[in-house]
């Protein structure tokens, strides 16, 4: 995503990604993230919706390539599997 197209996120733990491409969520959940840790949030909610599944796999695939989570699972409310719920580990 280049600054031109930078869109300011409220950084409140929860994401919701239905108005971003799938070539800029990895990016973007990943600098959520960074951001949500800094600032002490570590219960975050990834809103990816249901559709063909494509924008968890990626989340997903994010989460499992980071050292800070702690856990994440599909949110178990009445967004059934459009969304995850990240637990970070806080800052040492």
């Amino acid at each position: 995503m280049s600054t031109e197209d930078a869109v300011d996120l409220p950084i409140d733990g929860v994401l919701d990604l239905h108005t971003f491409r799938p070539a800029d969520v990895k990016e973007l959940v990943a600098d959520y993230l960074d951001e949500c840790r800094a600032r002490g949030i570590l219960e975050v909610r990834v809103i990816h919706g249901k559709g063909t599944g494509t924008l968890r796999r990626i989340v997903h695939s994010v989460l499992d390539r980071r050292s800070d989570i702690d856990r994440y699972t599909l949110a178990g409310d009445g967004s059934s599997w459009g969304a995850t719920l990240v637990t970070l580990r806080p800052r040492e």
